[in-house]
């Protein structure tokens, strides 16, 4: 039978004195840590809810992770910036070269495997990409670095890759004018990239210039040959000049060049050719004729260039210094044209920092002197003694003195009469052979600045003011004992002018105005307005 429930029995515990309280205690304290208990978990619940909500309402946006990309990056640069950071290379891997050889492009990329540092890699990448650029048969070249292997830290991956051109052949045709000799120069080249894989590079150039000179030549270079550390050049020229109209001979040459040593500032290259002097209207004068007939050209030639200039058209600030040295006659012939030939070349440009104004300046020698038996009383090479002259601009030839502002070319110098010859007209100059000299000294002041319109300037049409001298002097058949300071000094020429110059992509051309301060007899400058036109 049920027993209600208030008067269901209830078992109390007996109280007893002392401890009747401890029951209570204890239950008090069982549940203040179940409470305990239950608030941590509570707390814990509330901040994982919390931080949800945090990161619901603070998504990962692309603005934070370039943030958080960016702080990584400046990072590393100030770690890079103030210590070095060891770092190996544990492997080079080549893409995108479906044609070019691996082994020319690991031969340009060498330098990547022996770094020790983050900073080394840098810097040797960049070279390497300046090299893989060089060979010109790439139209994009990619560094990138990655990770090493897990289990080998500290290292890295370089990946290389290319790109190579679509197109492997190439050319370029042009049509130039020479006022001074009256006369237009037809210019065609055509190249051939990459077609063996090696970066070899096949060309082939036709130069012709009437009345005066026609050239055609190939030549194949090779960036790597075998075991070499320098590229490995060829080129084969036929030659031929007409200088009848001033100094009364013609020349063909058959000769082959090769390209011994090519670094960035020095070239060694040797040249061996056949040529013939001939003089078809007999009306020479006695030097030329002297050297009339066959002869066996055998030389070595250094080269050292160091062009620091902003540009080789327009030089706003740098400097520039070419020194070429060159000795002939190795072959044991009595055809054999036996010469020593030095020519120093230096260039310098300042800023003045108004209108993009520049001061330039300039200052070129050469020397040439036969050696043998009885050198002293032997003249030098014809064809290899110095001429001055022409329309073309001295700031931008640079490797020796050649030109000179307001003088024809060939137009000054040692000259000699010619044969007394009939029916030659009323040519001025029909009685005179000119036979340049030994040593010429050439020195010249540009001054360029930007003209005042904008359209002008955008174009890059701008104008000069320059004043140049120049001096050709004979050493051989014991010329040079009879050489003195004064009479250097009054071989000088010289003459000052003002023009303008307009580069376009086809042509350069340049518009001057000269005016003669100083000439010697028979020399054939002019003073008034002169043009020229050359290649950009």
């Amino acid at each position: 039978m049920a027993v209600p429930e208030e008067e269901s029995p209830i078992h109390k515990p007996p109280i007893v004195p002392g401890r009747d309280k401890e029951p209570a205690v204890n239950g008090a304290a069982d549940e203040e840590e179940e409470e305990d208990d239950d608030d941590v978990l509570a707390d814990d619940e509330e901040e994982e809810e919390e931080e949800e909500e945090e990161e619901e309402e603070q998504p990962v946006t692309q603005e934070s992770t370039m943030r958080s990309t960016r702080a990584r990056m400046e990072s590393l640069f100030r770690r890079l910036s103030t210590e070095r950071v060891p770092l190996r290379v544990h492997d080079v891997i080549v893409k995108g070269n479906t044609k070019t050889k691996d082994s020319v492009i690991e031969a340009e990329i060498e330098g990547l495997k022996h770094i020790g540092t983050v900073q080394e890699l840098l810097q040797a990448a960049t070279v390497a990409n300046s090299r893989l650029h060089g060979l010109g048969i790439f139209q994009a070249v990619h560094i990138t670095l990655e990770s090493g292997p897990h289990e080998l830290p500290g290292t890295a991956n370089v990946i290389v890759e290319v790109v190579e051109t679509k197109s492997p052949f190439s050319g370029d045709f042009g049509l130039y004018t020479k006022p001074g000799v009256r006369s237009w120069i037809l210019e065609g080249s055509a190249r051939l990239k990459n077609l063996f894989g090696y970066g070899d590079m096949w060309d082939g150039s036709l130069s012709y210039s009437w009345d005066q000179a026609s050239e055609v030549s190939a030549g194949v270079s090779l960036p790597r040959f075998k075991r070499l550390v320098t590229p490995v050049m060829a080129r084969v020229t036929l030659l031929s000049q007409d200088w009848l109209k001033f100094s009364s001979y013609k020349e063909r040459s058959l000769g082959l060049s090769l390209g011994l040593l090519s670094l960035k500032n020095h070239a060694v290259e040797y040249n061996v050719s056949w040529r013939m002097l001939s003089d078809p209207s007999q009306m020479s004068s006695r030097s030329v004729r002297r050297q009339l007939g066959h002869g066996l050209l055998s030389s070595v030639k250094y080269i050292f260039k160091v062009d620091r200039r902003n540009s080789p058209l327009r030089p706003t600030r740098g400097y520039a210094f070419v020194s070429t040295s060159q000795i002939s006659g190795f072959v044991p012939d009595y055809r054999s044209v036996r010469f020593v030939r030095q020519e120093f070349d230096l260039r310098c440009a300042f800023p003045l920092g108004f209108y993009n104004t520049a001061l330039n300046f300039g200052i070129s020698t050469g020397v040439i002197f036969p050696w043998g038996s009885g050198f002293l009383k032997t003249p030098s090479s014809l064809p290899e003694r110095f001429f001055l002259g022409g329309n073309s601009s001295p700031v931008c030839t640079l490797g020796g003195p050649t030109s000179l502002w307001g003088f024809k070319t060939r137009g000054l110098g040692p000259a000699e009469p010619r044969r007394e010859a009939r029916g030659n007209g009323n040519d001025e100059n029909s009685g005179t052979d000119f036979l340049g000299g030994d040593l010429a000294v050439t020195a010249f002041t540009d001054l360029s600045f930007d003209l005042p319109l904008r359209v002008l300037r955008e174009a890059g049409i701008h104008g000069h003011t320059f004043a140049c001298a120049g001096s050709l002097t004979k050493l051989t058949e014991n010329a040079f004992r009879n050489l003195s300071f004064q009479k250097v000094r009054d071989s000088f020429r010289t003459s000052a002018g003002v023009g303008i110059i307009v580069p376009t992509k086809l042509f350069r051309m340049e518009v001057n105005y000269c005016y003669i301060l100083k000439q010697l007899e028979h020399d054939r400058g002019k003073t008034g307005v002169q043009f020229s036109f050359s290649s950009p």
